[in-house]
């Protein structure tokens, strides 16, 4: 399965996911909900995965955790804010740098609408 079309999964459990319990929850419970929905999918995902800081031929086991990998290919960072910003956005560029991913989702799941709380990040060209 392509990066694309783990991404058309998530989306589409991401937007069941939002219709059922709407704006207002922590990140935490949306990536709880979503992990259950998409291992429903037949996914393999992982949520608060490990990722470790390389520098200088030396692992650093420094705290970084990515909320949820799907199939070892597309990371998911959840937010629940009030508007994303740069910050998050290059928060989860940065997981896709580290563990070597092309394709990662941003969402807020603190909007009316989910669609306009979906960011693709890329890593590279994909």
């Amino acid at each position: 399965m392509t990066e694309n079309q783990i991404a058309n999964k998530i989306i589409g459990c991401s937007l069941e996911v939002h219709k059922a319990l709407g704006p207002g929850l922590l990140e935490s419970a949306y990536q709880e909900c979503l992990f259950y929905k998409l291992m429903k999918e037949g996914l393999i995902v992982e949520k608060q995965k490990p990722m470790p800081l390389i520098f200088q031929e030396v692992k650093l086991e420094i705290g970084y955790r990515i909320d949820i990998l799907v199939e070892n290919k597309v990371v998911i960072e959840i937010k629940s804010v009030e508007a994303l910003n740069d910050v998050h956005l290059a928060q989860t560029l940065t997981y896709l740098r580290l563990g070597d991913f092309k394709l990662g989702l941003l969402i807020n799941f603190n909007v009316s609408l989910l669609k306009h709380g979906i960011k693709r990040v890329i890593n590279g060209t994909l």
